[in-house]
C-alpha cells in the first residue's frame, strides 16, 4: 500500500490530467458542433434552423435525448402543419442532420383552361378514376414522376378534336424505405407532487437558490422581478415542480419491437384517409452507442394526382 500511494504522488499529475482529459473527451461528445438542413428551399431552411434554436437544438448546444428531440419534431410539424410533410432529426457524433419534405398543397383553381393529370410520384398504379378526360395508362403499369395519366385531349381518328379540363384521382403503389432510430435505454422525466416558490439571483449562467431544499432535477417557471441593464444579471421568481428520472433498460428484441411499431405509425401519421400501408417488411437493422437503427420497407396505396395546365 505504501508503494502504491508513494507511486501514485509520484504520478499524480499524470492521474491528474488523464482523469481531465477523459472528463474533456466525454463533455465534447455531447456537444453539437454542426446542424446540417437539407432542403433545396432557403426559406423551409430558416424556418427549421429558427424553430430548432428556439427549442435548444443549435451550434455548440449539449445533445438532446430521443424522448426531447420527439418532441420538438412534433411541435415543430403540428406548427407548420401546411409547410412541413415530414421531419428527421439524426444525430451523427457531434452532428445533427435534419431532413424535411415540403407540404405542398395544391392551391384551388377555378379556371377552364385545359389541363392533363400526371403522376405526382413514381410506382405502380393501382386505381385511376377520370371525370373528364381519357385515362392513357392500364392498370399496374409503372409510371415515373411526371409522365401522363388522364389526358385532357379530344382526339378522334387521330385527330386533336379539342382540349378539356381533365379531372380524376390517380392512385398508386409507392414504394419506401425507412430508417428509424431508437435508444435502448429510455429516460423519462416524471413530476414527483412535490412544489415550491423560491427566489433566485441570475449571473451568466449560474443560478443561485435562495431555499434549504434544492430539487436534483426539476421544471421550472420563471418570473423575471429585476434585470440589470447592462450586466448579465438578474433576479426572478420560480415556480418549480420536483421531477425524478426513470430509466428503462430494453433488450434488442424490446427496442427493434418498439422501432418497428414507431416507423409504421409515423408512415400512417403522413396518409390521408383514403390511403394506408399495403405490406411493410423488416430490413435489416445495426446498433450504434446505444441506439438501434432499423431499416424497413414500405409499400403504401398513395394519392398521386397532380396538374399540368396545357392551354
Amino acid at each position: 500500500m505504501l508503494k502504491i500511494k508513494r507511486n501514485f504522488k509520484k504520478n499524480s499529475h499524470l492521474f491528474i490530467i488523464t482523469t481531465l482529459g477523459f472528463a474533456m473527451f466525454l463533455f465534447l461528445t455531447n456537444i453539437i458542433f454542426k446542424i446540417e438542413i437539407i432542403h433545396s428551399s432557403k426559406e423551409i431552411r430558416n424556418i427549421l434552423k429558427q424553430e430548432l434554436n428556439k427549442n435548444g437544438i443549435k451550434e455548440y448546444a449539449i445533445k438532446k435525448n430521443y424522448n426531447e428531440i420527439n418532441k420538438i419534431k412534433d411541435k415543430i410539424l403540428n406548427k407548420y402543419k401546411n409547410k412541413i410533410e415530414w421531419l428527421e432529426i439524426e444525430n451523427l457524433g457531434t452532428k445533427y442532420i435534419v431532413k424535411v419534405e415540403e407540404r405542398k398543397i395544391p392551391k384551388i383553381n377555378e379556371s377552364n383552361s385545359p389541363r392533363n393529370i400526371v403522376a405526382k410520384k413514381s410506382g405502380v398504379l393501382k386505381k385511376v378514376i377520370a371525370e373528364k378526360g381519357d385515362i392513357v395508362k392500364d392498370m399496374d403499369d409503372y409510371v415515373n414522376k411526371g409522365d401522363l395519366i388522364i389526358t385532357g385531349d379530344l382526339i378522334f381518328n387521330n385527330e386533336l378534336k379539342g382540349k378539356v379540363r381533365a379531372k380524376g384521382k390517380v392512385y398508386a403503389e409507392i414504394w419506401y424505405v425507412t430508417k428509424t432510430e431508437y435508444p435502448l435505454v429510455i429516460k423519462q422525466e416524471i413530476k414527483t407532487g412535490k412544489s415550491q416558490k423560491i427566489y433566485t439571483i441570475k449571473f451568466l449562467n449560474k443560478s443561485i437558490e435562495f431555499t434549504f431544499n434544492k430539487f436534483k432535477t426539476k421544471k421550472t417557471k420563471r418570473k423575471t422581478l429585476f434585470k440589470h441593464q447592462f450586466l448579465p444579471l438578474s433576479i426572478n421568481k420560480e415556480y418549480q415542480e420536483e421531477t425524478k428520472i426513470l430509466e428503462e433498460v430494453l433488450t434488442y428484441e424490446e427496442a427493434l419491437t418498439k422501432a418497428k411499431t414507431e416507423t409504421i405509425n409515423e408512415i400512417k401519421r403522413k396518409l390521408n384517409k383514403d390511403e394506408y400501408i399495403i405490406r411493410s417488411n423488416y430490413l435489416k437493422s445495426t446498433v450504434n452507442n446505444s441506439t438501434i437503427i432499423v431499416e424497413m420497407f414500405f409499400a403504401v396505396y398513395e394519392d398521386i394526382t397532380d396538374f399540368i395546365e396545357t392551354g
